[in-house]
Order: C-alpha cells, then sequence, then structure tokens
C-alpha cells in the first residue's frame, strides 16, 4: 500500500483534475497586467495598431499579432519593443508592407511598452494568459 501513495501523488501531478486551473504564463520583467490593459487600449486607439493590424490583432493589411510567425523578430516582449520604436522599413519588410516608427502614432517610450506588452499578450490568450 505505501508503495501505491508515491504512484498516486505522481500521477495527479502529471494528470491534474478536471476544473483544475494550470498556472498562467508569466509575464516578462516589468510587465504588468494593468500595463497591458493600458497596451490594449493604446493598441485600439491612439496607437492605431489596430488600423493594420485589426482590432483584435489577426492581421489587415499589416501581419498577424497572434500567431507563432515573427515576421521580424523573436516575438520576445523586448524584441517587439524595438521593432515597434524602429518600425519596419520597405526594403526589409519580409511581408511587403513597410511600419512607420512607432506605426507612425505620437506614442512616447512608456505608451510603446504598454503596446509591446500587450501585442506580447495576444499570443499568451489561448494558453490562458493573464489577458
Amino acid at each position: 500500500m505505501l508503495r501505491i501513495a508515491p504512484l498516486c501523488m505522481i500521477a495527479a501531478m502529471v494528470f491534474p483534475a478536471k476544473g483544475v486551473a494550470q498556472k498562467a504564463d508569466s509575464l516578462p520583467d516589468g510587465v504588468t497586467p494593468a500595463m497591458i490593459d493600458q497596451g490594449k487600449t493604446l493598441y485600439q486607439g491612439t496607437g492605431i495598431c489596430a488600423v493594420c493590424h485589426g482590432p483584435d490583432g489577426t492581421g489587415a493589411t499589416g501581419p498577424d499579432l497572434t500567431d507563432d510567425e515573427w515576421l521580424h523578430s523573436d516575438g520576445s516582449y523586448e524584441a517587439i519593443v524595438k521593432q515597434i520604436l524602429a518600425g519596419v522599413p520597405a526594403d526589409s519588410s519580409k511581408s511587403g508592407i513597410p511600419m512607420l516608427p512607432k506605426g507612425g502614432s505620437q506614442m512616447d517610450d512608456d505608451q510603446v511598452r504598454a503596446v509591446a506588452a500587450y501585442v506580447w499578450s495576444l499570443r499568451k490568450q489561448d494558453r490562458k494568459s493573464v489577458v
């Protein structure tokens, strides 16, 4: 009987009970849920991101931000920040569509970081994210 108990404990860790919430993906350093919320507001509003990437990030004239394919970076939070700040010049755009620095918006650096947090979170939604 004593040998069965450890096996049951291992099984419980490997096969969690149905309905038990899994731990959400952790946020990148410096990112908070409030920052993601602010980024969503900016993305859909004055950041003008939704014009090209669609209101839900699935793409319009600009690429889909919700899938696992990143055209110009590795998709990490810091890489997204850098890409938004620098933009994507026409001669290096893999989609053929350029992006002005900050998407052509007047966002400050903190706002860019918030938008990047939201964009980072878009891929995590189907993985029980904090968004």
